[in-house]
Parts: structure tokens; sequence; C-alpha cells
């Protein structure tokens, strides 16, 4: 697993006035870049290290929620859904946090799937299915949420207001 934090752009601090806002004193951004095997419970390598990543960089309570929620959704249906669970596929997720963009992008070895295609889960007849959520979660609680053409990977942003 690579995590790095990488400098700020920008003047060096000693060029900087004396009145510095509380955004500018954020750490630097975080960047982890990890391939996870195809296995339940894994997620907690990538989600741990982002939750608490995400409260040094000040983000909210109900985006560390959000965001978190919508991560670990797509990484399960990457390892579920995608590589089904077989052990000799890898799940590629890469994360960005700063104090204004939270970006993860989650690649898995399957054959991809059309987002367009999965049912409305808000629909009366749906209502009692156990699955198809996750991907009506992950477009509420994020900024933004693309697909490749192929359908294996999602890359999920969230921006600060």
């Amino acid at each position: 697993m690579k995590h790095k934090n990488s400098p700020a752009a920008g003047t060096p601090a000693a060029d900087k006035p004396a009145e510095v806002t509380a955004r500018e004193q954020q750490p630097a951004a975080w960047q982890c870049i990890i391939d996870l095997p195809s296995e339940r419970g894994i997620s907690r390598l990538v989600t741990e290290p982002l939750l608490e990543h995400l409260g040094a960089h000040g983000w909210p309570p109900a985006d560390i929620f959000s965001i978190h929620l919508a991560a670990e959704e797509a990484i399960v249906n990457a390892i579920v859904h995608g590589n089904k669970l077989d052990p000799n596929k890898k799940v590629h997720v890469e994360c960005l946090i700063s104090a204004e963009l939270a970006r993860v992008e989650i690649t898995d070895e399957g054959a991809g799937f059309d987002p367009k295609a999965v049912p409305d889960c808000t629909s009366e007849e749906r209502w009692e299915v156990p699955s198809g959520r996750g991907v009506m979660l992950m477009r509420t609680f994020m900024t933004r949420l693309e697909y490749n053409a192929k359908g294996n990977s999602v890359l999920m942003e969230k921006r600060r207001d």
C-alpha cells in the first residue's frame, strides 16, 4: 500500500502573509493507492485511513459518513459483483483527500456492467429486494459519479461547499 502526503501548491510558507485561513492550515493532501484481494472485509484497509484523513482535513461528520458509505459500497460491489470473490483478481483503489475534495476511484477485473440498467430501488416492487441500493446511494451522496465505458471502474468525488 502506498500512502503519501503531497505538498500544497503555491508559495513557500515563509512567503505567506501572517493571516492564514483555517483551510490553508490543513494538512497536505493524502493519497492512497492499493490493490486489494477479492475477499470480504478487506475494504477496511482503505476505509479506516480514509475516515482518519477526512477528519484530519476537517470534513463535517455528515460528509464523512457519506464518503465512507459510498467508498465501502463501491469496494464491496467490485469484490462481490465485479470480481465475484475470485482470489486471483484484485480491486485497484486510488484515493485523494484534501480539505476541498474527496476523490475515490475503484477498478475491478470483472466484465463490467451498465449502471443505467440497474433497476430503480425506490420502485414499490423493489422495496423488499435486498440488493440494488448501492449505486443509488453513491449517486445521492457524491458530487460526481462516473463509470468507465466497460463498467468496471467508478470515479467518485465529493467537493466541499
